[in-house]
């Protein structure tokens, strides 16, 4: 009796696969696999199944089976694509040996017969590979083969993606109208059924990827809901996590910076389960780029350094980072070398200028802020993006505010304002007023400066960017007068200290105190800004924090203790720190506060002992739920006429 397709495992699994009943597909397959009735084809289809079902290790193991069947076979011409298959799966991993030793296998074996599919296929990843070297020219010449290799075989898959990414370097190297173009007719192909779902989803994702590059963010939201749609539609699950790295950038741009995070987050859980380790480099970046504007240093870092691991240069951000923490010097040779090691990326050459010109002025370097402007525009006439040429314009308006030029700088900055707020880009709007306010002041404008430099602050602040709020206080510091009306409002104050600092540097000696207490600045500063907490200034040994709420300012509190205590854990010895914390109203006049409420809060700090959290016991309501104090009591405050009931916070 023959077989029937519900007799046939093999069958059975192909039409699940077709159906995109990918566990289905695999649970079938993988059952026949254990059985021993699996050939070379029902391998490669089993192998298929694992991908889309997130088995990625069983994904290469099975094809290098499948590779192994199709030879014992006679099938050469299948082992040679299959062979490729694994080196393409090791590439994604980004295990370089293997995926060289398999792709010179295909090579190999495509010696035999020039019309084999797997040609065609191999002149497309040289094209790849010339990309990642950043030689887009190259890489063209190369997809312009496998284009004509591909309109001879048929291949649709290996069509639509050359064309994609031929479309995409012409973008970078500044042919952006003919490379969108190439970009839009390999789109139509997806949106057409034509492409099977790793080549509809590659082609998908690398839109949003140009669009991203070209600063199109308007363009690049359309495409990126568009993706997950299709990806919902067609039950593709392996690309969500590549889009997920631009929905970020999208969200960030947007001001959504939570949301940023938690997209790349995401996308760093969802990436490995598909082999797509390389996308891992752009969504720790995304998360550098977030903990940056927050303000939480420790964190950018690490994430800079995981994007770095991945593939994924930490550029500019990693300069950038370097200029928020001071290091001015660092940040110029580290933003210089990236431009000296970047050829032909005109859109990321856009970025990084601007980045320099930004670094230099911070150094008083005027001559290379000015060349970094002038090289600036010559790229950006080739672009119709209206991010990038606001970019150009703000850092133009930089440029010409540091040379002496207020009236011509606020010219380009309100141009820069105006593109930033089409795009619905909240925080380059704020960067933008803030140096309007800085014009504004170079020109005895006072009452403009403050209205400037006061929307900016309103803006960061909503943002949740505390460093960038912290600058526009301090700007509105320096031109406060008569003219600035004291603002009253409400924050939960906190005041830190080191206390028995003198016995601690007697048992451990100067040098590891300075580094001591290097550390401790940073790490304090990095959770003030992960809790929304602003620095109004520095308190000898210790700092003063206004937070937006209670919950905030305890959550902070606890955290801090614990890193401390973690410290000195690991460490042997950690500073001794009191803390105090006091809601209430009080005068905010730049970047500072003052009042009664403030003085509350300082003194209640001043009651602690090392290790301890203090809080007034209304605060401590104000927290809400999760909060719990002991020995609550009531105490008199120096300067303060009304007891204060106060107790201490449990955070161990």
């Amino acid at each position: 009796m023959m077989a029937t397709s519900t007799d046939d495992p093999v069958a059975r699994g192909r039409e699940a696969l077709a159906r995109h009943a990918w566990d289905e597909a695999y649970e079938t397959l993988a059952q026949a696999d254990r059985a021993g009735a699996l050939e070379g084809e029902g391998l490669q289809l089993l192998a298929d199944a694992a991908y889309w079902s997130a088995h990625p290790e069983e994904t290469v193991e099975i094809l290098e089976r499948a590779y192994g069947a199709y030879l014992e076979e006679g099938n050469r011409r299948a082992a040679a694509m299959t062979a490729f298959r694994v080196g393409e799966q090791y590439g994604m991993r980004m295990v370089l040996p293997q995926a060289q030793g398999w792709a010179a296998k295909a090579q190999r074996l495509a010696e035999e017969d020039p019309s084999w599919p797997v040609h065609g296929w191999l002149l497309w990843v040289q094209g790849l590979l010339s990309w990642l070297q950043g030689d887009f020219e190259t890489a063209i010449a190369f997809y312009d083969r496998s284009l004509e290799f591909a309109a001879g075989s048929g291949d649709r898959d290996l069509a639509g993606m050359s064309l994609h990414d031929k479309g995409h370097a012409l973008c970078l190297l500044g042919r952006a109208e003919e490379g969108l173009a190439m970009l839009d007719e390999a789109m139509v192909a997806v949106v057409g059924g034509e492409l099977e779902p790793q080549a509809a989803g590659y082609v998908y994702c690398g839109m949003i990827g140009a669009c991203s590059s070209l600063g199109d963010y308007r363009r690049a939201s359309d495409w990126t809901e568009a993706t997950l749609r299709w990806c919902e539609r067609q039950s593709v699950p392996a690309f969500p996590g590549v889009c997920r790295v631009h929905k970020a950038e999208l969200k960030r741009l947007a001001g959504s910076l939570s949301e940023a995070e938690q997209e790349a987050r995401m996308a760093c859980e969802e990436l490995p389960r598909f082999n797509l380790l390389s996308g891992l480099g752009p969504a720790n970046y995304e998360i550098g780029e977030v903990r940056r504007r927050l303000g939480d240093y420790v964190q950018a870092e690490e994430a800079y350094a995981r994007a770095q691991q991945y593939g994924r240069e930490p550029e500019p951000g990693l300069s950038l980072l370097r200029l928020a923490q001071g290091k001015i010097q660092a940040a110029a040779a580290g933003i210089g070398q990236a431009l000296a090691a970047q050829v032909g990326n005109q859109c990321m050459r856009v970025r990084l200028l601007a980045a320099q010109a930004e670094i230099a002025l911070a150094a008083d370097d005027l001559e290379t802020a000015t060349a970094a402007v002038a090289e600036l525009d010559t790229i950006v006439e080739e672009y119709r993006s209206e991010s990038i040429h606001a970019m150009a314009a703000c850092v133009r308006g930089a440029v010409r505010l540091a040379r002496g030029e207020p009236d011509a700088a606020l010219r380009d900055l309100r141009e820069a304002q105006k593109m930033w707020q089409h795009v619905h880009a909240p925080f380059e709007v704020a960067e933008t007023r803030l140096l309007q306010a800085k014009a504004q002041k170079a020109l005895g404008n006072e009452e403009a400066a403050i209205t400037e430099a006061r929307a900016a602050r309103e803006a960061f602040e909503q943002l949740g960017t505390r460093p960038a709020a912290e600058q526009a206080g301090g700007l509105l510091g320096e031109v406060a007068s008569s003219a600035e009306r004291p603002e009253r409002v409400g924050r939960t104050f906190m005041f830190t200290d080191i206390v028995k600092s003198t016995d601690l540097i007697g048992i451990i000696g100067d040098e590891a105190w300075e580094n001591l207490l290097t550390w401790h600045d940073r790490t304090l500063r990095s959770l003030f800004a992960s809790h929304g907490g602003e620095v109004a200034h520095p308190t000898g040994d210790g700092f003063f924090v206004a937070f937006p709420d209670a919950a905030s300012a305890f959550s902070c509190a606890v955290a801090v203790q614990r890193a401390l205590e973690e410290h000195r854990r690991t460490q042997g010895f950690a500073l001794m720190v009191r803390i105090g914390l006091h809601s209430g109203e009080a005068t905010r006049r730049g970047q500072d506060y003052g009042g009664a409420e403030v003085h509350k809060a300082a003194r209640i700090a001043a009651l602690g002992e090392g290790g301890e959290i203090l809080a007034s016991e209304e605060t401590a309501v104000d927290a809400g739920d999760g909060i719990s104090i002991s020995s609550v009591r009531e105490v008199s405050l120096k300067g303060i006429a009304e007891p204060v009931r106060v107790g201490a916070v449990e955070w161990h």
